[in-house]
């Protein structure tokens, strides 16, 4: 039964967070320390530097021979219940959105688990939680954080390539009759053109104009497998791709032979890594600082982002895990953890991929304000389920 004094222990772990997080609210909102160039700047460290070096800090350290891979599989049966229900949704619907889907399925899946699900768990089940948690956190670094960044990086590489196909140099003059076959360009000329399907809009950028053709996307976006290989080289140079992988690897080596990892190794990780999670709070704290509102997305958005963090994820664990036969307080954990708090590794590539990053902080900020009642809540009533 959960006591004050795993409250108490709660507290101590998520308070630091919120510290970070006002710190950097202040910075830029208080006292204007940052400009907003060297706030994405700050970002960018967070996202290339200190969250790859602490991917690769806490998976480097498991032991992945004695893995649960009832409760593993469980974890990969929700989420992939969740993909298929988002594909759907966005592929069906008239109100569907493929990047709706991409941010749903952040919101539903991802957890702060190591910060927050650890000592809460902790304090409910034991050792076991402990290590079930830290396995879920484990495939969720290598698997799932690895696929939402691919996602992010292919949409991005999508607009990039498309934007890029439809700038073009402007002309001297440039006149337009919608639906017409006569242009007027240059010094006065006629020039005979088909403008039967194609609008053309011009825009002054400084000194510099572009003509941005407004046709549609599919046909000016790069060819897939062009596309796809923009996109691999662009993973292969991003660390967050391969930290985790270098994790994992050096896990299986060294349980395998019991080899320790060097000291002067092991600290030039630490130094870095140490900062992961601190450095991330203080990005988001920049980032509620230079929207117009302290909640950006709006409550209706808060709330949406809430039911997908505490109901609809624990709802997919919990047919997963009862599927795979999962019983007793390995079902329990399973549950709970899906329920714990929003990644903050989401937010920091929705900042950096431009993708509803509003939405994220505020299921981080407030995710983690609610998560204690609503995770006691959960164990109360699953303390029913034998």
């Amino acid at each position: 039964m959960i006591g004050w004094e795993d409250v108490h222990t709660v507290v101590v772990a998520v308070v630091p967070l919120y510290v970070a997080l006002i710190l950097g609210y202040g910075s830029v909102r208080w006292w204007g320390i940052f400009t907003r160039e060297q706030c994405d700047a700050i970002n960018k460290l967070v996202c290339y530097f200190t969250f790859p070096l602490f991917t690769f800090e806490f998976t480097a350290h498991i032991d992945p021979f004695k893995m649960n891979f009832s409760f593993i599989a469980a974890d990969t049966i929700s989420k992939f219940i969740i993909v298929v229900v988002l594909a759907l949704w966005a592929k069906c619907s008239s109100k569907g959105s493929y990047c709706w889907s991409i941010t749903s399925f952040s919101l539903c899946t991802l957890t702060n688990a190591l910060v927050v699900g650890v000592p809460i768990l902790k304090a409910m089940y034991g050792p076991l939680a402990v290590d079930l948690v830290v396995q879920s956190s484990v495939v969720q670094a290598i698997i799932w954080l690895t696929l939402l960044l691919f996602v992010l990086e292919f949409r991005r590489t999508g607009i990039e390539g498309t934007r890029s196909s439809t700038l073009k140099p402007k002309p001297k003059t440039v006149i337009i009759s919608s639906g017409s076959s006569r242009v007027m360009a240059g010094e006065g000329k006629d020039v005979e053109a088909a403008t039967t399907t194609t609008s053309v809009a011009v825009v002054d950028v400084k000194d510099e104009s572009m003509i941005i053709e407004d046709i549609d996307s599919s046909s000016t976006r790069p060819p897939f497998w062009k596309l796809m290989k923009l996109v691999w080289l662009k993973l292969v140079v991003n660390p967050n791709s391969y930290g985790c992988v270098l994790g994992i690897s050096w896990a299986f080596i060294s349980n395998r032979w019991n080899l320790e990892m060097p000291s002067i190794v092991e600290g030039s990780i630490l130094i870095m890594s140490k900062a992961g999670t601190g450095t991330a709070m203080f990005s988001m704290g920049i980032f509620m600082a230079l929207q117009e509102k302290l909640v950006a997305c709006g409550p209706s958005l808060t709330v949406f982002s809430l039911v997908l963090k505490f109901i609809a994820g624990p709802a997919a664990m919990a047919i997963s895990a009862i599927a795979v036969g999962l019983h007793g307080d390995v079902l329990r954990v399973a549950i709970i953890q899906a329920a714990v708090p929003q990644s903050i590794t989401s937010f920091i590539y929705a900042k950096e991929y431009g993708l509803h990053p509003e939405v994220l902080s505020t299921a981080v900020i407030f995710g983690m304000i609610v998560s204690l009642p609503v995770l006691v809540a959960y164990y109360a009533i699953l303390e029913f389920i034998h």
